[in-house]
């Protein structure tokens, strides 16, 4: 651990948020790349209404991000494969009043995309560049969908993502600890066994915690809770319980919405995925019966935010959420200024 290092919490004061704009859809989401596309800005131009948005695009993109986001939001142009930022871009901590982007290593989720990722493991340089700010290559290979933190010096982790073969086959618990510990300046890891059952298959993230579990201001842990018994992610709910109370850690459980498969198969459709910016809660939902109540919980949790619901089923036929797209840098007291981003026309 490094003393004066820490990652602050998600829900800590902002200085942007920073996101990708997609290059096309999957073919097996069933969307156009336009659905796609207006997908991910209907989350960024919400943010926009909040905080800064700085949205990277490929050039030949550019035209089509004129279409779908906010005058508001800052372009800036940048060769992606892909628009996953909360994997592909710098994880941000504060060590010494300063800025500091890690840059954990990227291979497409443990080489499990048929997608080409060259491009977007230089993403979170590119990011350190743009801002002016040091960059950190990780020791080990990881996504910012794979970690959460308290901003208070614990971690949660996950068997499957961090411990797999096809990430770091050389390390195990303790030594993924000390990386991540380094990294973040966190002190307590809590490993979760696995994700969500949807997640497992080609282009998923093999058990990303930030679809499972959250933080909340008062302490409190947000989990996924599955509650149908026929849906594979039923079981999970149970054999996370006891390891939450064992860990001291206070529960409130969000019911996943009632519907259960999509036009693939079981859905991995989780109100935990969702986004805090300054100011507001941004959540997905789902024209479900259960959004009313996810939306209740949210407000307990965060009593002096605006809860914003935003039709997230387009990013999850995409594989991901909102948290999945959208990336915070937390505002530092002593930070220098940094360049804004140019809205190009």
């Amino acid at each position: 651990m490094t003393p004066s290092r820490s990652m602050p919490a998600e829900w800590d004061p902002h200085e942007a948020t920073w996101m990708g704009f997609p290059r096309a859809s999957y073919a097996e989401s069933g969307l156009s790349t336009e659905e796609a596309q207006r997908g991910w800005a209907s989350v960024a131009n919400a943010i926009s209404e909040h905080e800064p948005v700085r949205m990277l695009c490929h050039p030949e993109d550019l035209t089509a991000a004129d279409k779908y986001l906010s005058e508001a939001i800052g372009k800036i142009p940048a060769t992606l494969n892909d628009a996953w930022l909360r994997d592909i871009g710098p994880t941000f901590v504060v060590e010494d009043g300063g800025l500091i982007a890690v840059d954990w290593q990227f291979n497409g989720w443990g080489q499990n995309t048929e997608l080409e990722w060259d491009h977007d493991d230089v993403i979170a340089g590119y990011i350190a560049e743009w801002l002016g700010i040091p960059v950190e290559r990780a020791g080990i290979v990881n996504e910012g969908g794979g970690i959460h933190v308290d901003g208070q010096g614990t971690v949660l982790l996950t068997d499957t993502v961090q411990l797999d073969p096809t990430r770091n086959a050389n390390h195990d618990r303790e030594s993924i600890t000390e990386h991540v510990h380094a990294a973040l300046g966190t002190d307590r890891a809590i490993w979760l066994p696995k994700g969500l059952w949807r997640d497992n298959f080609l282009n998923g993230t093999k058990g990303h915690v930030d679809i499972v579990a959250c933080f909340a201001p008062d302490g409190r842990l947000l989990v996924h809770r599955q509650t149908n018994p026929d849906h594979p992610d039923f079981s999970l709910w149970e054999s996370l319980s006891p390891q939450f109370n064992e860990s001291g850690l206070a529960v409130l459980s969000i019911d996943a919405p009632r519907q259960l498969k999509d036009h693939l198969d079981w859905v991995d459709y989780s109100y935990i995925n969702h986004y805090v910016c300054n100011g507001a809660v941004i959540c997905p939902s789902f024209d479900d019966p259960n959004d009313d109540a996810a939306r209740e919980r949210l407000e307990d949790a965060y009593p002096s935010r605006e809860i914003r619901m935003l039709d997230a089923r387009a990013l999850f036929a995409m594989g991901g959420g909102i948290h999945c797209v959208t990336q915070q840098q937390p505002r530092v007291p002593a930070q220098p200024p940094t360049r804004r981003a140019a809205v190009l026309t």
